[in-house]
């Protein structure tokens, strides 16, 4: 790291506190520091919920499964296949109900439609399931950063999570947005920079394709993933990812509060029409980049030397940092820390969220509202610094175990995933659902989940999304069958009905047809990769 590098590094930590400084100005309730006064613009939300998806290990660890990882290649490109379905599910079944419900937290919604006990128990799995995630993926990031910065893991740790606190404390959802927004342009800068030099260097795209073997440019692999022990089975990225992503996007506190931001719901479902339609793209770009860099690896034996052959993601931050010229370093290293925060920020403003509205407001319900108002906002910036200090302090203990569980880190969501989509999908469309039964159906959920991890392990984990849901709502609505059917009270205004839900949604019926057919064409794109890419070269 030349000094120059670390000048452009330091304007951008500096530039990301001044702004979260300025944007701390007029806070004065948890809604203005929770969903930053439900009036953040729709595209601000759209990018900020995009970048959450582009962590650090996005950035290194897809362009290495691409060009050098065994079983890797385009195929990665059908972790996008479901995404532009989902979004229309979420648009349609969750966020106008949520947001008519004027909810911070997502579980505040079981807790209406069921009991207190059930919305605790969810939140108190979101926190430990997110924390634990979150606290990995800080130790990985640091990892990374840590080869390019070449200073010692522990100072990255610190470097994360401090300036990540103090912005996030500072300035709430506002600050997680705006920050995210312009963490994805310098990501966006960084990835294109990154694809240039690399192709300008193996002598252009036909070079960059020659270097790989064929197999690694076929984005379609056929296979079901249930019995053929299938790596990257397209089957099981659809329907499991279909499951997944509405899971993720509709009630995951991290994505759902960021939805649950903008001024109004057509403003939310502009923001999820984005993301439907330019995360394919983004992922495209990662592919690409793996593509371009991996030709670089394959000529020149150096680079080979310097990638550890058991430790292959460390492909990009070994290229940056041996390959650009000083500055332009500087600028690949700021994207790369971007892509850490923007993914520990959303996570430690929905702890915070989840902590607070869950479990810590309703125990100042008696105060007078003028000074619980300023109690709250109080408490809400120690609960996300006690949540930063508590998930920068786990990221020093998990070195040990990261190689396995940073690994397995979707396999350990995929779990949940299912199961917890299940508790509201039941609470919207059965109306004899019940609180005691979906907490056995939960239970059930990730139970079945297990069975299938330990006994059928040629099980492709997508499908985990899938078995969860299917198990947690059968066990829920056949376990309501045997209790009193709930107060009519608490389905007024938190279960839907087809007929009002067609009605209501008519005037985005083309935006939906939309993306049905941008799916179409992301499943013929990824099924032609290999001679697209040979026309584009």
């Amino acid at each position: 790291m030349a000094a120059l590098d670390w000048v452009v590094l330091g304007v951008y930590i500096a530039a990301m506190i001044g702004m979260s400084f300025y944007l701390s100005r007029g806070q004065e309730s948890t809604d203005d520091y929770y969903v930053g006064g439900r009036n953040l613009p729709w595209w601000a939300v759209g990018i900020s919920t995009m970048a959450t998806q582009t962590s650090a290990n996005s950035f290194i660890g897809i362009p290495a499964y691409v060009a050098l990882k065994e079983g890797g290649g385009l195929t990665w490109l059908q972790y996008e296949l479901a995404v532009p379905l989902a979004m229309v599910f979420v648009m349609v079944f969750l966020i106008p109900l949520f947001r008519s419900l004027k909810l911070i937290s997502v579980y505040e919604y079981l807790e209406l439609r069921f009991d207190r006990p059930t919305r605790l128990i969810m939140s108190a799995v979101f926190l430990f399931s997110r924390g634990l995630a979150t606290g990995i993926g800080v130790y990985a990031s640091a990892v990374v950063l840590s080869v390019c910065l070449t200073i010692p893991i522990w100072a990255c740790i610190l470097i994360i999570g401090i300036v990540t606190v103090i912005y996030d404390t500072l300035g709430g959802m506002a600050a997680v947005v705006y920050s995210d927004v312009v963490q994805m342009v310098i990501l966006l800068g960084g990835l294109l920079l990154c694809i240039g030099l690399a192709i300008s260097e193996v002598g252009g795209v036909s070079a960059a394709l020659a270097a790989h073997s064929p197999e690694r440019l076929v984005g379609i692999d056929p296979s079901l993933g249930l019995s053929d022990d299938s790596k990257a089975p397209f089957w099981g990225f659809l329907v499991g990812g279909f499951a997944l992503y509405v899971s993720y996007y509709g009630v995951d506190q991290s994505q759902a509060q960021r939805e649950l931001s903008a001024p109004t719901t057509a403003d939310t479902k502009w923001s999820l029409v984005f993301n439907g339609l330019a995360r394919f793209p983004l992922t495209v770009l990662y592919v690409v980049m793996g593509l371009a860099v991996g030709a670089v690896y394959y000529a020149d034996e150096a680079l080979q030397a310097a990638v550890p052959s058991d430790q292959l993601d460390y492909l990009i931050p070994v290229y940056v940092l041996t390959k650009l010229p000083v500055g332009v370093r500087g600028v690949l290293f700021a994207a790369l820390l971007a892509a850490a925060m923007s993914s520990l920020d959303s996570a430690l403003n929905s702890l915070s969220a989840a902590t607070m509205r869950d479990f810590i407001e309703p125990r100042f319900k008696d105060v007078d509202p003028e000074a619980r108002g300023r109690q709250m906002l109080r408490w809400s910036k120690i609960t996300t610094v006690l949540w930063g200090a508590a998930m920068t302090g786990f990221a020093f203990f998990v070195g040990g175990i990261s190689d396995t569980v940073v690994e397995g880190i979707n396999k350990l969501g995929a779990f949940f995933y299912g199961p917890i989509l299940a508790a509201f999908l039941t609470g919207i469309l059965d109306k004899r659902a019940r609180g005691p039964a979906m907490i056995g159906g939960l239970v059930a959920g990730v139970l079945c989940n297990v069975v299938l991890w330990q006994l059928f392990t040629d099980t492709f984990w997508m499908w985990w999304n899938v078995s969860g849901l299917v198990a947690a709502v059968a066990i829920t609505s056949v376990g309501s069958r045997f209790m009193d059917p709930p107060d009519p009270a608490q389905l007024e205004g938190t279960t839907l009905t087809l007929a009002g839900v067609v009605a209501r949604e008519r005037p985005w019926l083309k935006m939906y047809g939309m993306l049905g057919l941008y799916f179409v064409a992301i499943v013929t794109i990824a099924a032609y990769s290999q001679e697209i890419l040979t026309l584009v070269g």
